[in-house]
């Protein structure tokens, strides 16, 4: 058996893992960290950037909102079902997060909001697109080592050793299969949640892989570090899946094909209905991937489609109502021949129709309802005006000319959130509510900050909180570990 020795030990090397290694290098610790992968980054190189509070960029364009102004935002959208203390300290650290970034020559795009009415804290990556975060993580990494921190890729964490009455190391297992014990002070867990485990899945938020939830699955995210900490007495939080909503998988993998440019067009704000043909919300909210998940979760089905005729693609053609910063494409084009592509690889959850009749036949919606449902809705269009869910007038277009389109979405994830509780210092608490000496959790096996639902007005939480919860668990690692003979 390999054997180490570190101060602070931090299982898996993704967003929050990377940023409590360099926090807790920077105190002065000896750092070791076992990646699973055999790459650095995890998640966070899928993303585009992190939330940030009062940054330099922020400040030079005269941005808000304050702390204290996000602080009360956050505490009220989550209806303080959260910890009011850790949301502090959380954001009090996003105040200077960015320019530690930037000072250690990360370089952003702009911060913006994800839709219109919300906070412009998502700090995007330069030069912008998605997946751009790749560049932060890799500074992040090459800083780390600079810093000495010892990355062991390809070698995942499988247990957390606990002697004493307090956590002593780490056992872990390298590409060979041979053991490693890395002997420490203090262990982070930063392993990224369960989102690729689909039976863990169903047993803590009761969603069916596949069926009627298809969520992002990054190969390795099994929910590896909840359970050694759960083993050496973490207590277990509620765990939920970060809401959004995608089109259903397809091929062997289950992966969906769409091309982004072509599910852009069925994420406009036209007739949304359930399975029953109905209307169940104000489109509007579509660019709010959160609410519309949330909304569609709970319909018949946990299914809904999103429609239009000739006249609707033929506007789109000339610009979309809505532009979104992660595809931002300006209007449809190409349509037929991305329909095709689609076709082409067998995905099936794209339907082209000459009538409702036949569209309802395709996709299995009700009919009756789909037929009553538009003929109403029509109506609304006609006089410019929804009594029901008070729709914009500017997006109330009536479905009256073939062809019909139409594309099935289900609940979506981006990932799991929580699993064990933390405190304000990001110490791993027990059942009773006291630290396990030595244990600190960061990222999403610690983000129990959302409430029920992610909050979108303040985008770029979940790597911000990653990066943050890092921080904050790698300083008060490598100050713990100081107390140790």
């Amino acid at each position: 058996m390999k054997k180490l020795e570190a101060d602070v030990i931090v299982i898996a090397a993704g967003a929050s893992g990377l940023s409590a290694c360099n926090a807790a290098a920077e105190k002065g610790a000896k750092v070791v960290a076992l990646e699973k992968a055999s790459t650095t980054g995890g998640t966070g190189s899928m993303g585009m950037g992190p939330f940030g509070l009062e940054s330099p960029i922020q400040r030079l364009k005269q941005m808000g909102p304050s702390k204290e102004e996000a602080f009360k935002a956050m505490m009220h959208y989550t209806h303080y079902q959260v910890d009011a203390k850790l949301v502090s300290t959380y954001f009090d650290k996003a105040t200077t997060t960015i320019e530690w970034l930037q000072n250690m020559g990360v370089e952003f795009w702009d911060a913006c909001p994800y839709f219109p009415g919300g906070w412009p804290t998502w700090h995007i990556i330069a030069p912008g697109g998605e997946g751009c975060a790749r560049n932060l993580y890799r500074i992040l990494t090459e800083k780390a080592k600079e810093k000495g921190v010892e990355i062991l890729l390809q070698t995942p964490g499988k247990k957390i050793i606990k002697q004493g009455g307090r956590i002593t190391g780490v056992i872990g297992e390298d590409r060979n299969g041979e053991k490693v014990e890395v002997a420490g002070k203090a262990v982070i867990v930063a392993t990224g949640g369960f989102g690729d485990n689909p039976q863990l899945i169903k047993k803590f938020t009761g969603y069916e892989w596949g069926v009627d939830m298809q969520s992002f699955r990054i190969p390795g995210l099994a929910g590896d570090g909840l359970r050694m900490a759960w083993e050496v007495g973490a207590f277990q939080t509620e765990m939920k899946m970060e809401m959004m909503f995608l089109p259903p998988g397809g091929g062997t993998d289950n992966i969906n094909p769409v091309d982004p440019e072509l599910m852009e067009a069925f994420r406009q704000p036209n007739y949304f209905c359930n399975i029953m043909g109905e209307r169940f919300m104000d489109e509007s909210i579509i660019p709010n991937a959160t609410f519309t998940g949330n909304a569609i979760s709970h319909q018949k089905g946990r299914c809904a489609f999103n429609i239009f005729d000739e006249d609707i693609r033929k506007v789109m053609e000339e610009r979309y109502e809505e532009v979104h910063v992660t595809f931002p494409f300006m209007k449809l084009e190409k349509f037929d021949e991305l329909i095709k592509k689609s076709k082409d690889v067998g995905y099936k959850y794209i339907y082209v129709a000459d009538t409702l009749e036949e569209l309802a036949a395709q996709t299995g919606i009700n009919a009756a309802g789909l037929k009553a449902g538009i003929e109403e809705y029509n109506v609304f269009c006609d006089k410019g005006y929804d009594p029901v869910f008070h729709k914009r007038h500017k997006s109330l277009r009536p479905l009256r000319t073939p062809k019909f389109y139409a594309m099935k979405f289900l609940p979506g994830a981006y990932g799991s959130l929580g699993g064990i509780k933390i405190n304000y210092k990001a110490e791993v608490l027990d059942k009773d509510w006291n630290p396990v000496p030595g244990l600190y959790g960061a990222g999403t096996d610690a983000n129990t900050i959302y409430g029920d639902s992610y909050p979108f007005i303040l985008p770029g939480n979940t790597m911000g909180w990653a990066l943050n919860s890092g921080r904050m668990a790698g300083e008060s690692a490598a100050a713990y570990a100081k107390t140790i003979a």
